[in-house]
C-alpha cells in the first residue's frame, strides 16, 4: 500500500458499508484476518503492510419483470492500490448464463472506469448493480455476438484453497456437514476437528464461495477465513483443476487428541502434515509462530 491515506478510505469505506448493511446477508467482511491486519496498518505508523487483501460480499435483491425478486452477488476485494486502481467485483446470479455474466462484469467495469476512477465507488458499483442487473437476465447472447476478449474471459476459471479457523470444532453433525458439503461440492482439502478447529478447501471458485456460504451460516462461538489462495487458469479444465490440488479428497485428520476432553490436537503432528503438502508457512499463520 503506497500510504496510509489510502488505508484509511478502505476502512472509511468498509464502516460506513457495515452501518448501511448491518444483516450479514446484505454485507459480509469473508476474510477477517485481513480486514484486521488494515486496521491494525492504520493505527500502527510503523506497522508492517497488511498480508492479502479486505474481501467482501454484498448482496442485492432486484426485480426482475414477470418474476418475483432475484439475488445478485457481489464478491468484492479491495487492492492495497484501491481507490487509486479500481476494486475487483465479480457479479453472480443463478440466473444468468456465463455470457450473461460476463458482459454484466465487464459493463459494470467500464461504468467505474468511465465515472469514479481514483475515487471511492463501492456503494457507486452496488447502486449500479441493482438498477441494471436485471436487465441482463433476458439478455439473448448467441455465441456470434461475443467478442474475442470475452471468448477468452469465458474460458478463464479461478482455482480457490480457503483456509478456515474455527474456535472449536466438536458437533459430529457439523462434522458431517463439512464432509458432505465438500464431496458434493467437489472440494478436496482436510478437517481438523477439536480446539481449535481447522478446515482448508479447494477447488472452483464458486465451489469454495458456495461451501463457505453454508459452513459460516451454522453456530459458531468464532469462525472466519484465515488466508484464501486463488489462482488463475487459462481453459479451466479438469487436468488444470487437479494440478492445482494440494489434496486428493477432504477428509478429516486427527493428531493425536489429548487434554481433558480428548479434543485438542498434536500441533506438532499438524505442522509436519501441512509441510508434507506443500503449506507449512500456513501454520504461522493460523498460531502465530513458526512450525517445528
Amino acid at each position: 500500500m503506497a500510504n496510509q491515506e489510502e488505508a484509511e478510505i478502505q476502512i472509511s469505506e468498509l464502516d460506513l458499508l457495515s452501518s448501511m448493511f448491518p444483516y450479514e446477508e446484505e454485507f459480509a467482511v469473508t476474510d477477517q484476518l485481513a480486514l484486521a491486519e488494515l486496521k491494525h496498518y492504520v493505527e500502527n505508523e510503523s506497522a508492517e503492510m497488511p498480508s492479502s487483501k479486505v474481501q467482501f460480499i454484498l448482496n442485492i435483491k432486484a426485480e426482475v419483470p414477470n418474476a418475483s425478486m432475484v439475488e445478485f452477488s457481489m464478491a468484492c476485494a479491495l487492492p492495497f492500490k484501491y481507490p487509486t486502481v479500481l476494486p475487483e467485483i465479480t457479479v453472480r446470479s443463478s440466473l444468468l448464463s456465463r455470457s450473461q455474466q460476463i458482459l454484466l462484469n465487464s459493463d459494470l467495469k467500464t461504468y467505474l472506469m468511465q465515472n469514479f476512477s481514483g475515487e471511492p465507488c463501492m456503494l457507486n458499483a452496488r447502486e449500479w448493480v441493482k438498477d441494471h442487473a436485471a436487465a441482463y437476465i433476458d439478455k439473448d447472447l448467441s455465441s456470434s455476438s461475443m467478442t474475442a476478449s470475452d471468448a477468452t474471459q469465458s474460458q478463464v476459471t479461478t482455482f480457490t484453497r480457503l483456509w478456515i479457523y474455527s474456535h472449536h470444532i466438536y458437533n459430529k453433525q457439523k462434522r458431517k456437514n463439512i464432509i458432505d458439503w465438500a464431496k458434493e461440492l467437489s472440494l478436496s482439502g482436510f478437517c481438523m476437528p477439536g480446539k481449535p478447529g481447522v478446515v482448508c478447501v479447494e477447488g472452483l471458485q464458486s465451489s469454495c464461495e458456495e461451501f463457505w456460504s453454508r459452513v459460516r451460516r451454522l453456530t459458531w462461538k468464532r469462525i472466519l477465513i484465515r488466508h484464501r489462495e486463488d489462482v488463475s487458469l487459462e481453459g479451466g479444465g479438469h487436468a488444470e483443476i487437479q494440478k492445482q490440488r494440494k489434496f486428493p479428497t477432504l477428509e478429516e485428520k486427527c493428531f493425536d487428541a489429548h487434554g481433558a476432553r480428548g479434543n485438542h490436537m498434536d500441533l506438532g503432528q499438524l505442522y509436519h502434515f501441512l509441510e508434507e503438502k506443500g503449506c507449512a508457512d500456513i501454520f504461522q499463520m493460523y498460531f502465530g509462530v513458526e512450525g517445528h
